[in-house]
C-alpha cells in the first residue's frame, strides 16, 4: 500500500517512563518543530492516572480532524485490538486487559479516523527504514539498547515475527549468552552491576558515566562495554546471517556512545559470521524521533491514508 508522501499526522509514543505526543510531516521525515509534548509516566501508576496522562499528552496538539493516529507502545500488547497484556513485566500493571483502543479513539483530540498500535522497537525501525540511516536497504534488523534490548526485523518495510529466520517473536532479547538471557549481559543493569563487580569501591550510577570513564581511559570501563557489546555481536551474528541483512542500524540510550558501542559489536559479529563483512553496522540517524516518525508511517500505511 503506498504512502502520502506529505501530510501532517499525529503520533504518541507510550515508553515506560514517559509519553511523546507529537505531528510528523511525512513529508519532509520530521517532526514538526515546536509540537513535541512530553510527560513522566509512573509504571506502578493506578489505569486512571496513566490514561489521563497519555490523553492529556496527546490533548497539547493541534491534530488535523479526523487524523489516523500512530501510537507506539512496548509489548506484551495487542497491536491488532488495542488491548494492554501487561501481566508480571514491572510496569503498567494496571492497564493490563484494558481497551487502550476505544480510550484512545474516545479521547484523543480531533475525533480519530483510527488509532493504530505498534511495538515501540518496530516503530523505530520503521522510522529508521523510511527516513534513516537503514534507507535502501530491503532487510534490515534494528536494535534499541538502553533500560533492555529492543529489536525489530524488516523486510521490504515488513515486519518478520516468526518463522526460522529470526528469533522468537523477532525478539533479540529472547538469545542467551553463555547460556543466560542476553540482558544479563547487555542492558543498563547488567553494565552497572559488572562494572560494580570489578570496581566495588567507585561504582558508577549510570552507563553514561561508565562510557565517560572508557573515555578518560579507564580499562575497567573499557573492558565492561567491550565485553558486553563483542557478545551481543557474537549473539546476533547468526540469526543477521539466516535473515539475510544487510544493514544493522542501532538507536536506544547506549546508541549515543556509538564511539564504544560500534568497534566491538562489530567485531563480535565480525568473527562469528562469514557474511559479518557484507553487512552496514550504523547509528541511527533519528534516534530521538525515528519511533514518533515510524509511528505515523505505520499509522497512514494501515489505515490507508
Amino acid at each position: 500500500m503506498s504512502v502520502p508522501a506529505s501530510g501532517i499526522h499525529p503520533v504518541l509514543d507510550i515508553g515506560g517512563t514517559h509519553v511523546t505526543a507529537a505531528l510528523v510531516d511525512l513529508g519532509s521525515g520530521r517532526v514538526v518543530t515546536g509540537t513535541t509534548s512530553r510527560r513522566s509516566l509512573d509504571g506502578a501508576a493506578p489505569a486512571a492516572v496513566l490514561l489521563d496522562l497519555i490523553v492529556g499528552c496527546a490533548a497539547d496538539l493541534a491534530a488535523p480532524y479526523q487524523a489516523a493516529w500512530g501510537v507506539a507502545v512496548p509489548g506484551p500488547f495487542d497491536y491488532a485490538e488495542g488491548i494492554a497484556r501487561f501481566e508480571g513485566v514491572g510496569k503498567f500493571d494496571a492497564l493490563n486487559g484494558v481497551d487502550m483502543g476505544a480510550v484512545l479513539r474516545r479521547e484523543l483530540p480531533g475525533k480519530p479516523s483510527a488509532v493504530v498500535f505498534v511495538n515501540d522497537a518496530i516503530a523505530f525501525a520503521l522510522g529508521e527504514w523510511v527516513f534513516g540511516a537503514g534507507a535502501g536497504h530491503t532487510r534490515m534488523v534494528a536494535l534499541t539498547l538502553g533500560t533492555g534490548v529492543g529489536s525489530a526485523f524488516l523486510d521490504g518495510g515488513v515486519p518478520v515475527a516468526s518463522g526460522p529466520r529470526v528469533p522468537t517473536r523477532g525478539e533479540v532479547f529472547r538469545l542467551q549468552i553463555d547460556g543466560r538471557p542476553l540482558e544479563d549481559t547487555v542492558s543498563r543493569r547488567a553494565l552497572l552491576r559488572e562494572y560494580a563487580r570489578i570496581v566495588p569501591q567507585s561504582p558508577s550510577t549510570d552507563v553514561r558515566e561508565i562510557a565517560d570513564r572508557a573515555r578518560a581511559g579507564d580499562p575497567a570501563a573499557d573492558r565492561v562495554l567491550r565485553t558486553a557489546f563483542t557478545r551481543l555481536g557474537v549473539a546476533l551474528a547468526p540469526w543477521l546471517s539466516r535473515f539475510g541483512a544487510t544493514a544493522l542500524v542501532v538507536g536506544g540510550s547506549m546508541g549515543r556512545s556509538w564511539d564504544l558501542v560500534n568497534p566491538p559489536l562489530t567485531a563480535g559479529i565480525r568473527s562469528s559470521s562469514a557474511d559479518g563483512a557484507d553487512l552496514t553496522v550504523v547509528a541511527a540517524r533519528e534516534s530521538e524521533s525515528s519511533a514518533l516518525l515510524g509511528a505515523a508511517w505505520w499509522a497512514v500505511r494501515r489505515a490507508g491514508g
